[in-house]
């Protein structure tokens, strides 16, 4: 049994690394077989997904979808905006970190994003990144700065019954983000300035034509002229008589003098010349087939990730066609619409006039465009929930009130006071989140029952018994380090959090330097975009190339890494 446990945990890393199952999926089931195994009794896999400390992550979000509708935060974005590059740079990158050491640093990058993208005074792409590093930094820093400590937290309770402290990241976490901080602001200087805005590039990807008055197509539906199933070419809008009509529905009849605009791959522009009366213009489309043009970027929580844009009926299901798609700096050729998309593309859609209306926005899109966002708090609703929240960490910093009693407190005044819906809190319950978290927990308990366990502290005492715990220690936080470049962060943590554990165990020294090294390991993603979040919001927005991040963070990598296993046994010695 212990060795069909060891074996089921290297198909989930296979499953993982392969990238075609979400990491909820393939925890979830692997959770369910431990269960039908009876490694994991069923009281212990339901306490398992109510693990004090993952409620207190789940509440925390749910918190953070209020914080970051304060309108203190587009203030701040636009006010850092001024002076040299440097200074603007240097200015980014402080407050990023400082922010994202009390605010979820996904919320922070989602907040900041938007002016960064939008300001004329600099290039994007020379800040972007800078601010997406920043945001890690800043929430290594304390336990509610970054989900992977809390989950970190969350293995914490469930083997030793204790949490850590609010600040306990702190003696480490500050030093080391202070060190990496300066070496970012040093290396950003080398970052590549890339030019316009994706959506001011928009008219290269249109090809439209005009109906003429004597056209054999007038009167007849799209889909009965043939323009519903246009090899690699996509109608997305008709302009007729100064007035825009998008989606175009399959049933619409053409007029005289109607102006088409097709997207897709211009290479088939072709396809249009075997339609009678129907006079191509060029590449390019006027103004007004642009005035609907806005910019997102997929979520790393939204469903569409993994499916195509026909699959999902799109433009359906958001009043939206999608004009191009960007992965990092290439825009995405042949047919949009059998792309499998993944986090992070940069979607540039023509919205329909309901687009605003679909409560689905935020779950699935980051918004590029001001017009987009959701309203902002109102004063007193903005007080409530900036000093709610300060008070709440206050009180937990102090032990007047546990953090997960205050956040829940909190929560229940942002109801009552309309400040956050229910329907809201429902559509962007972090179910993912949740299911990899409490799956990855009856997955640990999992393998203790089955003796899996136990098999890995024999194999991890074989490998570092001639060199001792810090070596032991090296290998916990660069195990981590490596998955973490490779899957999720939060995947990361769970998959070494056990292998830690039973190192700690193997030597008899104490299990907090060993959790630490798990929860930096797992934060310690300056090298690949895909492994953390905020990564890919920026990536394709920045139109950055693999080897630009490559550049900018394997020295930012390497102090920080040198600070934290230089740092970590002298703060928490092993014994």
């Amino acid at each position: 049994m212990a060795w069909l446990a060891l074996l089921s945990l290297f198909g989930l890393l296979a499953i993982l690394l392969s990238g075609r199952v979400a990491p909820a999926v393939a925890f979830t089931s692997i959770a369910v077989l431990y269960a039908l195994a009876g490694w994991v009794e069923t009281p212990q896999l339901l306490n398992a997904y109510t693990n004090p400390a993952l409620v207190t992550l789940l509440v925390l979000l749910m918190v953070s979808q209020a914080l970051e509708r304060s309108p203190w935060l587009t203030t701040l974005s636009k006010r850092l905006m001024h002076g040299s590059e440097r200074h603007a740079t240097a200015k980014l990158v402080g407050a990023s970190a400082v922010l994202s050491a009390f605010f979820n640093n996904t919320a922070v990058v989602a907040g900041l994003m938007s002016a960064v993208a939008k300001q004329p005074h600099f290039a994007p792409s020379r800040l972007l990144l800078p601010l997406s590093f920043a945001a890690v930094l800043g929430g290594i820093t304390t336990l509610v700065g970054t989900s992977t400590n809390l989950v970190v937290n969350s293995f914490a309770v469930e083997a030793t019954g204790v949490e850590f402290s609010l600040f306990q990241f702190s003696w480490v976490g500050v030093p080391v983000a202070l060190l990496s901080l300066g070496m970012l602001i040093w290396q950003a200087r080398g970052l590549p300035h890339h030019a316009a805005p994706f959506n001011e590039a928009a008219l290269h990807y249109f090809a439209a034509a005009q109906v003429t008055p004597d056209s054999p197509m007038i009167g007849h539906s799209i889909e009965a002229n043939g323009l519903r199933q246009l090899e690699g070419l996509y109608l997305l809008e008709i302009e007729r008589e100064g007035r825009l009509i998008t989606p175009v529905g399959p049933d619409m009849p053409l007029q005289a003098s109607d102006t088409l605009a097709f997207t897709g791959d211009i290479s088939k522009l072709h396809a249009l010349q075997r339609f009678p009366g129907l006079a191509l213009f060029g590449h390019s489309a006027n103004q007004l087939l642009t005035d609907n043009l806005v910019e997102v970027v997929l979520s790393h929580d939204s469903p569409l990730i993994h499916q195509t844009l026909q699959n999902v009926d799109f433009r359906s299901r958001f009043d939206a066609g999608v004009v191009a798609i960007r992965r990092g700096n290439q825009r995405l050729k042949g047919q949009l619409g059998r792309i499998p998309l993944k986090a992070g593309d940069c979607l540039l859609i023509a919205i329909g006039p309901d687009f605003h209306q679909h409560h689905n926005i935020t779950r699935n899109f980051y918004l590029l465009d001001d017009s987009l966002q959701r309203p902002s708090l109102g004063r007193w609703q903005n007080l409530l929930a900036v000093g709610g929240f300060a008070l709440t960490l206050i009180a937990a910093a102090t032990q007047v009130l546990p953090l997960l009693h205050g956040l829940l407190l909190l929560l229940g005044a942002l109801l009552l006071s309309g400040t956050l819906q229910l329907a809201e809190l429902r559509r962007r319950f972090p179910f993912t989140l949740w299911l990899t978290t409490g799956s990855a927990l009856a997955i640990a308990h999992g393998l203790s029952q089955s003796g899996g366990a136990e098999i890995i502290t024999h194999g991890v005492q074989a490998l570092f018994s001639g060199y001792g715990v810090y070596a032991a220690f090296v290998g916990c936080y660069l195990l981590t380090w490596l998955l973490t470049e490779t899957v999720t962060n939060n995947a990361a943590a769970a998959l070494s959090f056990p292998v830690a554990w039973a190192t700690a165990q193997s030597f008899g020294a104490d299990p907090a330097p060993f959790m630490l090294a798990v929860a930096y390991g797992a934060s310690a993603c300056f090298l690949l975009p895909f492994g953390y979040q905020t990564h890919l919001m920026v990536y394709s927005t920045g139109q950055y190339r693999l080897k630009d991040i490559w550049r900018l963070g394997w020295p930012v990598s390497l102090v920080y890494s040198v600070g934290v296993l230089v740092l970590t046994p002298w703060m928490f010695p092993f014994g």
